[in-house]
């Protein structure tokens, strides 16, 4: 049915195995080449795996030939609060490998590109609640930077050179099948870890700071609804804001209470309460329910009960 190839490029990340995953249920295992930087992830060992730095533009290019490939997922990226540690890095990384992609797409006449962008793209200076789709874009961090560079290099390849590039702002995201990822929203993923292991977590952000979140499933869900939509409905070319839930640390902590009575949190802010304090606490995603349908399934209460009943099971399997 499908005469679709698709490269997953950061495979083995938060995003990547789920999303490889998603993607070889409906294209089947062998259409869905994962590839990274690492030797292969046991959770992709289902499918095609080569070992791939999107940094190295020929061997990239010449992977996309030999295995007949027609749309790439770009997921490799250095991300928020790594990228603080490492700004030179954390720029040539996401712009480069983004470039690299965008260029190859257009050579081969590649039918879509994905690359996710994210609510780092918004500054201090952006709307607290309810951030609109098109507002004030003034980042303060490398990794902030580098989206917005790259959502623009996005809508130009679309328009000079009708590369169909599609993106997403992805919120802070939350799953038990991968590690944080060196984001600061991450503390939404260790506080479930610490809450089943240790019964007590000490939060790197403070009591009341609330961030955009959304459940793992609802992210692929999404991603693949963008990708599957008719070019026609899509009328961003930049990146669609994308929303479900907003919650705080304390917020958080008192939904794992209700199935963890024990449970302790307390609170010693870092580095990356600044940066937390820059986004928005939550973001109006009108546009993409309007252009492709999309609606998210979980709230915070449905989420933690979900994370909470798969988690104790991947963290044995772990030891």
């Amino acid at each position: 049915m499908h005469k679709e190839k698709i490269l997953v490029i950061g495979a083995s990340g938060q995003i990547g195995v789920e999303l490889t995953l998603a993607l070889r249920k409906i294209y089947g295992a062998n259409n869905v080449v994962a590839s990274d930087l690492r030797e292969e992830n046991n959770l992709l060992k289902g499918g095609p795996y080569v070992s791939l730095d999107v940094m190295n533009k020929e061997m990239l290019h010449v992977q996309v030939i030999r295995q007949n490939i027609t749309q790439i997922y770009l997921l490799a990226a250095m991300l928020s609060a790594k990228g603080e540690k490492n700004p030179g890095l954390a720029w040539h990384l996401n712009m480069q490998g983004l470039l690299n992609v965008l260029d190859i797409a257009r050579e081969e006449n590649l039918k879509k590109v994905y690359w996710p962008s994210s609510i780092a793209v918004f500054g201090p200076t952006s709307p607290k609640q309810n951030c609109p789709q098109k507002t004030i874009i003034e980042p303060t961090t490398v990794y902030g930077i580098s989206k917005f560079a790259g959502e623009f290099w996005c809508n130009y390849y679309h328009l000079k050179y009708g590369v169909d590039v599609r993106s997403l702002r992805y919120p802070g995201l939350i799953s038990y099948k991968s590690e944080p990822g060196g984001g600061t929203t991450d503390y939404a993923v260790e506080i479930f870890h610490e809450a089943v292991e240790e019964k007590k977590y000490v939060s790197f952000l403070e009591e009341d700071t609330y961030l955009p979140m959304m459940y793992m499933p609802d992210a692929i869900k999404a991603t693949i609804e963008l990708m599957e939509a008719p070019a026609e409905n899509i009328t961003i070319r930049t990146s669609y804001n994308l929303s479900a839930m907003s919650f705080s640390p304390k917020e958080i902590s008192a939904e794992i209470k209700k199935h963890i009575p024990e449970f302790e949190i307390s609170y010693d802010p870092d580095y990356r309460q600044r940066i937390a304090n820059s986004w928005p606490q939550s973001v109006d995603d009108a546009v993409a329910r309007a252009d492709w349908g999309w609606k998210h399934e979980y709230d915070l209460a449905t989420m933690t009960e979900d994370m909470l009943k798969n988690l104790p099971e991947i963290l044995q399997s772990q030891d």
